[in-house]
């Protein structure tokens, strides 16, 4: 136990003392909060086009007054054939040419639209909007059917959902918010599982092509030598996953405190630059649209609060744990057995279908997460990490949990026999290409 700390000891100092994990730890929060402001950014300044002048040529007659112009776009009701307006189009490029045909009445998709360029699709369903919502309206008028008939018939339906506790009480929930929380526990497990059990692997690699391995055995069992390799990258891990959530929480409650900005008043904002460029007959129904979607917003971050977190927290850590060194003790095998990294590539294939299986499961189970395909592939130890984390904050039964830990242990245990038997060989082999049946053999050593 004691030369299993001392590894742990020696990988998890090596690895949190290089400048790529402190610069990486403490940046990548930077970045993120960076990311976003710019998307954010680029999708409020993306709406301060440039003046766009469109002309409209409408040989039906029906919408001489339907197209309104705003402060960023001209439209302009013009006569005469189509071939010369499209001749009139070159060299502006900010100028547009819509042809409404006499009979688009009987042919709706007669709408052209001209362009020395391609338009954006935020323009171009404006524009048909437009005649859509004047087409509509006449066929209303001439069926005797007002505006307000219609408009009064539609009626949004938005159910509550609650769920039921142990004893039958009832408490608010939340489908979309069990959606979010689940996938993207299962997507930071897969995630992580990936990068850190390669991580295990190529520190392997590294040592045994360095011949610093022989130097290591000589005082350290390779069980020995193996497990503290695995748990000290994944001491590793963890350190990092907590600074990353501390100090994106940090980076983001001072840019909150300091700009007066957060994602809800930013997608507010964005809401409201799309509303203006709208015609004035579609901005009352983009309004009613864009307040669902505010409102939906801030039903799902109170909904959220609804989530059991310390559950979800103490299994995310427990599964990221579990995976991990399920995995992991396999990759360290792979490691001890090659010498390169393409010679570790026919090898780690069948490792990481399992995991990619994983989070195509964990979808799956989003959907449908009490289903016989979601139970069982929550028990597998390859694949419960991933699909378990995806099923929990939809509630799941503790008899369920409970036993899906078991067997993710005794998966663990399994693997790490498996790996081990395969390390104490092949990490002092060298000039040897191995195979499936070599490996096989390994298995069976004495000694």
């Amino acid at each position: 136990m004691k030369n299993i700390f001392l590894v742990l000891k020696r990988e998890y100092l090596v690895r949190v003392r290089k400048k790529s994990f402190i610069v990486m730890t403490f940046l990548t929060p930077i970045l993120i909060a960076a990311f976003y402001g710019i998307i954010v950014w680029a999708a409020v300044g993306s709406f301060k086009s440039e003046h766009k002048t469109i002309q409209v040529i409408d040989e039906s007659g029906l919408f001489k007054d339907k197209f309104k112009s705003d402060k960023n776009t001209t439209f302009e009701l013009i006569s005469g054939p189509v071939a010369t307006a499209q001749k009139q189009l070159k060299g502006k490029e900010d100028n547009l040419l819509v042809h409404i045909p006499a009979d688009i009445m009987s042919r709706p998709n007669g709408l052209q639209i001209y362009a020395e360029k391609n338009i954006g699709p935020m323009l171009k369903n404006r524009i048909e909007k437009v005649v859509q919502q004047g087409l509509r309206n006449i066929k209303l008028s001439k069926a005797g059917i007002t505006q307000q008939v219609i408009e009064d018939a539609n009626q949004d339906v938005d159910a509550q959902t609650f769920s039921l506790d142990d004893e039958g009480k009832s408490q608010s929930s939340s489908t979309m918010a069990a959606y979010v929380a689940g996938y993207a526990a299962a997507f930071l497990l897969y995630i992580f599982i990936l990068v850190y059990g390669a991580g295990v692997m190529q520190g392997v690699m590294e040592e045994k092509s360095n011949r610093i391995i022989e130097v290591i055995i000589s005082s350290v069992k390779p069980f020995h030598l193996m497990l503290g390799k695995i748990l000290g990258v994944a001491a590793v891990g963890l350190t990092q996953f907590v600074l990353w959530g501390v100090l994106t929480f940090g980076v983001s409650s001072a840019t909150q405190t300091l700009f007066g900005f957060n994602r809800f008043t930013a997608t507010e904002e964005v809401m409201k630059k799309q509303a203006e460029q709208a015609d004035p007959e579609v901005k009352k129904e983009m309004e009613k649209q864009q307040n669902n979607t505010l409102q939906t917003i801030e039903n799902f971050s109170k909904s959220a609060q609804s989530l059991p977190l310390a559950k979800i927290f103490f299994c995310f850590l427990f599964y990221f744990l579990g995976g991990y060194l399920l995995y992991s003790s396999l990759y360290a095998a792979i490691g001890a057995s090659v010498e390169n990294q393409q010679e570790a590539g026919q090898f780690t294939f069948p490792i990481m279908l399992p995991i990619i299986a994983a989070i195509v499961f964990a979808q799956l189970a989003i959907n449908q997460p009490d289903g016989s395909l979601a139970f069982w592939t929550s028990m597998i130890p390859f694949t419960s990490p991933v699909v378990m984390m995806a099923r929990i904050p939809f509630g799941v039964p503790a008899w369920e949990i409970a036993l899906s830990m078991a067997l993710l242990v005794l998966g663990f245990v399994g693997t790490t026999w498996i790996a081990a038997r395969i390390y104490r060989i092949g990490i002092l082999m060298y000039g040897k290409k191995v195979n499936y049946k070599e490996l096989s053999k390994w298995l069976f050593y004495k000694g």
